[in-house]
């Protein structure tokens, strides 16, 4: 049965909407800021494998709609739970939220499964600001975890 728990994570990144939204569809600018490798771009229908080479993990990622600079839909084959991206223009820039739902996991693997979501992707969205708005690449995906 699935849960009604969700993760929420969020972030003001200081740059227009095609830009942010564009960052997450593009491996050419993801990989600078999340996951090392990717089988291609994100696109409505296809699936994708990211890799992170550093903890030997990878993920198969079934993209199920995208709605240009408002909405990225996926199902992720490696927490099998899906995963939103929504983009919001605001005033300063642009607002990402992602969310993170439909746990099949129940009691202590659901809580560190919430937990494990709720930090990465909130450093995912930190190394993107970083990015997006500084030109840095943090390494903080890499850095999170350095004994694994």
């Amino acid at each position: 049965m699935e849960s009604k728990v969700f993760v929420k994570a969020q972030m003001l990144i200081r740059k227009p909407i095609n830009i942010v939204f564009e960052a997450f569809i593009d491996p050419k600018i993801t990989t600078n800021f999340w996951f090392t490798k990717s089988s291609g771009k994100l696109e409505e229908g296809k699936t994708i494998l990211w890799e992170w080479d550093m903890y030997n993990a990878k993920t198969q990622v079934k993209v199920h709609q995208i709605i240009p600079n408002q909405l990225i839909k996926t199902e992720w084959e490696l927490f099998f739970n899906k995963i939103d991206y929504e983009f919001k223009e605001m005033e300063k820039g642009t607002l990402v939220i992602i969310k993170s739902y439909g746990y099949s996991q129940t009691g202590d693997e659901l809580l560190e499964l919430i937990n494990d979501n709720t930090g990465g992707f909130t450093t995912v969205l930190d190394g993107c600001k970083a990015y997006l708005e500084h030109g840095i690449n943090l390494r903080l995906i890499e850095d999170k975890f350095p004994l694994k």
